[in-house]
This record gives C-alpha cells, structure tokens and sequence, in this order.
C-alpha cells in the first residue's frame, strides 16, 4: 500500500515538463549506478563481444541482412504504436493528456496508465539498444548519458508532438541533417563548429515558428 501512495505521489508531482526534467535526473541516477556497478557492466570498460542476432540458426552476421531485420522490427513496433494509439487504452491515454483530473471522475485510475504506456515505451527503447549493442558489438555506461536522452527527446519535438510519423521524419532529420552539413564545404578550421552552429539555428527557427514540430498537433 505504502508502494502504490508513493507511485501516486511520483505521478501527481512530476507532470508534463517536469516528468521529462524528473527522467532526465533518473537518467543520471542509472549511469551513475551502472558506471560504477563494475561485476555487472565492468564499468567504464564496458562489455565488448556483443554477438549478432541469430534466429532459428540464421545469424544476422553481415550489414545488409541485419539492416534488414531492424527495417522490420522498426515498421513492427510502429504498427504496434498504431495500434495502441487507436485501441480503448490509447483513448484513454488521449484524454489523460488532454485533462486528467477530468478522466479521473470517471473512476479511471490514471497512474496506472501512465505507467503501462510508460513500460510499453521502455520495452520499444531496450529493442534498438538491442540493436545498437549487438550492431557495434559493444556496450558501455557512457553510451547512454544525459546527451543521448536529450538527443531522443529532441526527436520528439521537433518531429511533431502526437504524431507517430512525426517521431520517425525527427529521427530522420536530426540525423541525417548532420551527415548533410558536411559536404557543406565550410573551411577546415571551423567546420565542426560551424555545422554545430547551423545545426542548432535550424532547429531554434523551427521551435519558434513551428512550435509543435514538424507533423505534430500538440503543443508543448
């Protein structure tokens, strides 16, 4: 009983801006553990020799045929958002955004949404960490710090609050975007600084203007 008043007390304290600043902070508890957790992670060393994934004796051991296998978990896990999304538990998460406290009349217990939609996310997060360990056959507590938090919230945003081909087209940009600037042709001496510049005066322009992204529908 203790457990689920504190839970409730975590969800009613930590909303909107605030739950991202509260994960954020998690965000650094967890590093901060497993960097120092050396019989489980080694440390700063890390766990190298990350193997491929191998299914029904088929080991996804070259680039192509791993691209492949991501391309499918990645079009999977959005037909499952999809489905989420316009599924009774989705409408439900919509008005929990919408107005909670309204929701909350109607005997719904939103916490517990909160935290379904919360481990359903991590379970979708932990499958491209999946990917990304065994892809670079190695795995360390630096590869995820506070940066890379900010990196996939800024996804978020600037792909489009509330919309699922918003996250994707996010992704696409912040990525791509940086591989473009280099065929710029800024000097040498100031390119990385330069890209950088571009980088964050593009995305500053686009939060002014475009204040729910790129395709989203919800402002923050």
């Amino acid at each position: 009983m203790g457990l689920a008043l504190t839970r409730q007390q975590y969800s009613s304290q930590f909303k909107g801006d605030y739950y991202a600043l509260g994960s954020f902070g998690f965000n650094i508890i967890v590093y901060s553990i497993f960097l120092n957790w050396q019989s489980l992670t080694r440390g700063p060393l890390g766990i190298p020799g990350i193997n491929r994934p191998e299914i029904f004796g088929f080991s996804f051991s070259s680039n192509f045929p791993f691209l492949i296998l991501v391309a499918v978990s990645a079009i999977l896990i959005f037909l499952i958002a999809k489905f989420i999304s316009n599924s009774s538990f989705g409408r439900v998460l919509k008005a929990i955004r919408e107005d909670e406290q309204a929701i909350q009349i109607f005997g719904y217990k939103t916490h517990q949404y909160k935290l379904g939609i919360f481990v359903i996310g991590a379970v979708m997060a932990s499958i491209a960490g999946a990917f990304f360990a065994s892809y670079i056959t190695f795995i360390d507590p630096s590869t995820f710090t506070i940066n890379e938090s900010i990196f996939i919230l800024s996804i978020i945003i600037l792909g489009g609050l509330v919309d699922r081909r918003g996250s994707v087209l996010g992704a696409l940009f912040l990525i791509l975007l940086p591989e473009i600037l280099r065929f710029v042709g800024f000097p040498s001496e100031i390119a990385a600084q330069m890209r950088v510049l571009v980088y964050g005066a593009l995305l500053v322009i686009l939060m002014l203007y475009r204040p729910q992204g790129l395709l989203g529908e919800y402002k923050l």
